[in-house]
């Protein structure tokens, strides 16, 4: 069998396991009025994972997700690593919210292990958010080793050398992408906390994700990450967001991850 052949049947095996199918990206009919829209739900280590979105006056102000306390306490500590990983959650996002702004729906992963470079080697959640959809990003292969024109402002595509692996190019992940990160924090060693990556497949931008230490969200207070520029290229279907905060809701011991779009 070769590598790729394995990275297919692992993705295709993992998602069987995870219990995700199409029925599992169907998300709540939107309601027509402003507020709060709901999205899918899916069951992470014991709590639910929710998507949103909310709605001003017509227009889409913000895009995120609810998790539980429960799910970040009940990752698992122990276990092999996996590779290519495989997907924890694959949650819809609201369709009227999806269609308004290009974000088709979140992954989440719980890298028990984290992975290469030398900062991310710590036990975190990944919340992608993909502009495509969860077939063509299961499809994703990283064969087509094209970069993007440019990237983000102050962000660097490095590639990693895995031992035993050999070199992921633009640190792409089989299931996800290449992932661009601050270029500060290419070379740093100690254990991150929070992160904004910019994910692409195909030269094409494909994801944005907060990446946040298991560290963090224990310490259940709220926090921001930098959003950075829209970069170029951005598909004109796509609203690039503004502002990234996780507010800590104490009584109810969850955190909403919100993305904020500024007004087109």
């Amino acid at each position: 069998m070769t590598r790729q052949h394995f990275i297919g049947s692992a993705l295709v095996v993992g998602l069987a396991a995870a219990g995700l199918s199409a029925c599992a990206l169907e998300s709540a009919e939107p309601a027509p009025e402003a507020g709060v829209i709901s999205g899918g739900c899916q069951t992470v280590f014991g709590g639910e994972v929710c998507s949103w979105g909310t709605m001003t006056d017509g227009v889409v102000t913000a895009i995120g997700v609810t998790v539980p306390m429960a799910t970040i306490e009940g990752a698992p500590m122990d276990g092999p690593m996996v590779f290519p990983p495989v997907p924890d959650a694959i949650v819809a996002l609201p369709a009227q919210i999806a269609a308004a702004t290009g974000f088709n729906h979140l992954g989440v992963n719980w890298e028990l292990h984290g992975h290469p470079p030398a900062l991310f080697m710590t036990p975190h959640f990944d919340f992608h958010f993909y502009t495509d959809t969860a077939e063509s990003v299961a499809g994703v292969d990283c064969a087509d080793l094209r970069k993007p024109a440019a990237l983000p402002a102050a962000y660097a595509l490095p590639d990693i050398e895995i031992p035993g692996m050999g070199t992921l190019v633009g640190l792409c992940v089989p299931g996800m992408g290449m992932h661009a990160i601050p270029s500060a924090e290419v070379e740093l060693t100690d254990p991150f906390q929070a992160s904004m990556i910019v994910g692409y497949y195909g030269a094409r931008l494909t994801f944005i994700e907060p990446m946040i230490s298991r560290a963090r969200l224990m310490a259940g207070t709220g926090f921001s990450i930098a959003v950075p520029p829209a970069p170029s290229g951005l598909p004109s279907s796509v609203r690039w967001p503004s502002a990234f905060e996780a507010a800590y809701d104490a009584d109810a011991r969850t955190y909403r991850l919100t993305f904020t779009l500024p007004r087109p």
